[in-house]
C-alpha cells in the first residue's frame, strides 16, 4: 500500500478497538512524532498551495491538528465543521452513516463561504467515506460551492472499506498520505 512518505512507521495498530474484529489505525503515536507531524502537515501545505485553496475546513476532531498549520502557513481562513451543538450560532446541518452508527456534522450559517471559494476539507482517515462526504455536501449544498473546487486531504486511507473511490466517484478530489 502507499506510503510515500514513510509515514506508517508513526502509525500503531491497535486490534479489536472500538469494536472485536476492527484494526484501529491510530494517529496518536503519529501526532507524538515531531517529524511524523512535520511531515505530513508539510505535505497537506504543498497539496493546498497547490489547489490553489482560499480556505481550509476540517473535520472534528483529529482534522484540526492538521488544518490549523495549513491555515497558519497559507494565511487561510479556517472553517470548523463539528458535532453536533457545538457551534454558538445557527448551523446547516448534515447527517451521515458511520461504520458504527449514524451522526451529523455542522457548519455556520453565518460562515463567508462564497461558490468562488477553492476548500480543502481536512480529516484524519478516510474509511467509508461519510464523514468527508458529509463535510464537502454541506458546503456544496449550503454555500454553492462547485464539487470540483473541493480537495478532500486524509492522513489515512483504508481503500477496502470504499470510501475513497465514492469520493471520488462523488465528482471531489481526494489526496492521501498513507493506504492500508
Amino acid at each position: 500500500m502507499e506510503d510515500k512518505l514513510n509515514l506508517k512507521q508513526y502509525i500503531r495498530t491497535v486490534n479489536d478497538f472500538p469494536i472485536p474484529g476492527i484494526k484501529f489505525r491510530d494517529i496518536t503515536s503519529l501526532i507524538e512524532s515531531p517529524e511524523g507531524l512535520t511531515k505530513s502537515c508539510n505535505a497537506f501545505i504543498d497539496f493546498t498551495a497547490n489547489f490553489k485553496a482560499t480556505m481550509v475546513a476540517s473535520i472534528e476532531s483529529r482534522g484540526f491538528i492538521f488544518a490549523g498549520p495549513i491555515s497558519k502557513d497559507l494565511s487561510l481562513p479556517f472553517v470548523l465543521a463539528r458535532k453536533p451543538g457545538k457551534l454558538p450560532n445557527e448551523t446547516y446541518k448534515k447527517e451521515f452513516e458511520l461504520e458504527y452508527g449514524s451522526t451529523s456534522i455542522e457548519i455556520q450559517k453565518n460562515t463567508n463561504i462564497t461558490e468562488r471559494d477553492r476548500i480543502v476539507i481536512v480529516d484524519d482517515l478516510i474509511a467509508t467515506g461519510g464523514t468527508a462526504l458529509a463535510c464537502a455536501e454541506l458546503i456544496c449544498e449550503n454555500f454553492n460551492v462547485p464539487r470540483d473546487n473541493i480537495l478532500i486531504l486524509s492522513v489515512i486511507d483504508l481503500p477496502e472499506l470504499g470510501g475513497s473511490k465514492k469520493i471520488k466517484n462523488d465528482g471531489y478530489n481526494i489526496e492521501v498520505l498513507v493506504s492500508y
